[in-house]
């Protein structure tokens, strides 16, 4: 078969398997090519390194990126989750179950130890003894740890309850304008306020809970190495995105996983020098900032003028930046945080300048002059390579014998 991307309402409802193979193949290089900096010396030759790596939330945006530099960058084995759904007869699977195989056939074609489990709940105490086992088994403790969770649901393991997110205000509607990244439309989205039940629901799913239990889980096995690190990933963002990001309902999720930070190194910080971190991002395409009013409308306004500056970054990017200039420094040296304790590889696109001319674009943008300000082309093939679409490299009018 022809597999071409469906997409409805800035949603891709399925994947192209060489595409998505072939995505982590080109990532994969690029990450070696680091790899060839760091051992050169020209980065932090001497600096520290992980050697055994927990991802959790591993198979797309900042958690592949974070295992793509963990193993192909500093050569660490490492042990992913993320649930995915298998290929049909006639219906490919997500975009991570091509990603998870392919990233474990590069690792080991190089030598490096690499599992994933793509049909295991992260969420469950199943993935959690899972983790657990691989390392007594092979005799190792995890000296990295990194919650990248990005689900919608979450079945509680205590209790048998399945919690939704939601992406809403918090105290009034939201109404704003934005832009459909294909067919490149403006409209006016109002969305209404979150109710109490939705707020709790949301910090349930994607707050720190299950980031807690992870670690108490390997704590309590003795399987977190001496000063070992753990880090979540959040976005803040600029001001005018904040009521329905930063103070709408994720908001409230992303700010229970800064006070998981604090809290995990309250009670094992001295017990064994484990770092815990929530590390604020930059703004990148993923499957939910596509349908966030105004964010796919800022993101590639965003783009243009960082690529207008030639300090774009890309999830790669961040990742490689997150571990050498931030987790792997020196030896000796504190990892730099901000004045809430927080890791910070977001300051390019937060800098004066940079948002400065983001927000005067954004004030005039139109569709008369929307390809002069703003990068829509890249937000949509970012989007698209995200399912193994656009890809370069990939004959997408081949015929795909197999779904596997």
């Amino acid at each position: 078969m022809i597999i071409k991307p469906m997409i409805r309402n800035n949603i891709c409802l399925n994947a192209h398997p060489e595409g998505c193979r072939e995505e982590v193949r080109l990532q994969a290089a690029r990450a070696k090519t680091f790899c060839k900096r760091l051992e050169s010396g020209s980065i932090n030759g001497s600096a520290p390194k992980p050697t055994h790596a927990l991802i959790i939330g591993c198979s797309t945006g900042y958690g592949l990126a974070s295992r793509l530099v963990a193993t192909f960058g500093y050569g660490a084995k490492t042990i992913g989750f993320s649930y995915e759904k298998e290929p049909s007869a006639t219906k490919p699977a997500t975009p991570g179950w091509y990603a998870n195989k392919e990233f474990d056939r590069l690792a080991h074609e190089d030598g490096v130890f690499a599992t994933s489990f793509s049909q295991i709940d992260a969420f469950s105490r199943t993935a959690k003894q899972k983790a657990i086992e691989i390392a007594q088994e092979n005799n190792f403790k995890y000296d990295l740890v990194i919650y990248s969770l990005a689900s919608s649901v979450r079945l509680d393991p205590d209790t048998g309850i399945l919690y939704r997110s939601v992406i809403k205000p918090i105290g009034r509607q939201y109404a704003g304008r934005t832009i459909d990244v294909f067919t490149e439309k403006f409209s006016e989205a109002t969305i209404q306020p979150a109710t109490e039940e939705e707020i709790n629901n949301t910090v349930k799913v994607m707050g720190g809970e299950d980031w807690q239990l992870w670690i108490d889980a390997l704590q309590n096995e003795g399987l977190l190495a001496p000063e070992a690190i753990t880090l979540a990933y959040s976005y803040i963002g600029p001001p005018f995105s904040w009521p329905i990001y930063r103070d709408g309902t994720i908001g409230q999720a992303k700010l229970h996983l800064e006070k998981t930070a604090k809290l995990l190194e309250k009670n094992y910080g001295k017990e064994n020098g484990l770092r815990a971190f929530v590390s604020i991002n930059k703004a990148v395409v993923t499957r939910a900032s596509a349908v966030i009013p105004i964010i796919p409308l800022y993101i590639s306004t965003l783009f243009k003028v960082m690529k207008e500056r030639n300090i774009h970054e890309d999830c790669l990017d961040q990742m490689m930046r997150l571990f050498s200039e931030r987790l792997y420094q020196k030896r000796g040296v504190a990892i730099p945080t901000d004045y809430e304790g927080r890791i910070r590889i977001d300051d390019l696109e937060m800098g004066a300048s940079v948002q400065n001319e983001v927000s005067s674009r954004l004030a005039r943008i139109d569709e008369s002059n929307l390809h002069e300000l703003a990068d829509v082309a890249g937000f949509r093939s970012d989007f698209l390579r995200a399912h193994g679409f656009d890809v370069p490299g990939v004959d997408y009018e081949r015929e795909i014998v197999s779904l596997e």
